[in-house]
């Protein structure tokens, strides 16, 4: 793998709800360290102070119905925030950027859940992105029966978690397309399994991506 593009070490973790993103985000970010790697971890919507203020908004259960077109314009907002002031600028430095969903959580979300034109949020990923897209992406699936048990237990739901089962089935199925489409990149990683058989597959998924990785073209943009 040569002349890499800057994306090459961005690594996202995607998944529906109640998957385990939290707990194989830490390992993740160990199994890279590990390595020597300088690793930046951060999550969407999110990752800067701006960018989290819109996260509440996005997130807050409230009366007033939300447009679909407002949350996805929120979401852009907040992504060009955390893309321009965290994510590119540690990119650019050499560091590597593992962050806790990103654009394809946008296809699966908006575009599968909500049901929001793919065009649409092309043209908004391409403004924001620039056709910039995660050098791999780990997406951890399970059925959405599976996923809402265990975000359950969690506690208070948010705005989405208060959404019926055929939302979250719709997301399934737009995060699958998306491995479907593009294969080599998105990596689907089995979230029934136990974590240590999870951990297993992410590792080796990671282990084959970093060797793939020319060490003299990591820096290329």
């Amino acid at each position: 793998m040569t002349n890499l593009p800057l994306t090459a070490r961005l690594i996202t973790l995607e998944g529906g709800e109640g998957v385990g993103k939290s707990t194989n985000m830490a390992f993740v970010a160990e199994r890279l360290r590990a390595t020597g790697r300088e690793v930046v971890v951060t999550r969407e919507p999110g990752g800067t102070p701006l960018a989290e203020e819109i996260r509440g908004l996005l997130l807050a259960p409230r009366d007033e119905a939300v447009a679909p077109d407002a949350e996805l314009l929120l979401l852009f907002a907040a992504r060009a925030q955390h893309w321009q002031t965290l994510m590119l600028p540690a990119l650019e430095r050499g560091a590597w950027v593992l962050c806790d969903r990103f654009i394809d959580a946008t296809h699966a979300y908006q575009g599968g859940g909500r049901g929001l034109p793919a065009a649409t949020i092309a043209a908004l990923e391409q403004l924001v992105l620039q056709g910039r897209l995660p050098g791999l992406t780990l997406l951890l699936d399970a059925p959405v029966g599976t996923g809402m048990a265990r975000a359950a237990s969690r506690g208070a739901a948010d705005r989405f978690e208060q959404e019926q089962a055929a939302f979250f089935e719709r997301i399934r199925a737009g995060y699958l397309a998306r491995a479907a489409a593009d294969p080599a990149r998105v990596r689907v990683i089995d979230a029934v399994q136990p974590l240590a058989q999870v951990q297993q597959q992410l590792s080796g998924e990671l282990a084959h991506y970093l060797s793939a990785v020319a060490p003299g073209a990591e820096g290329q943009a």
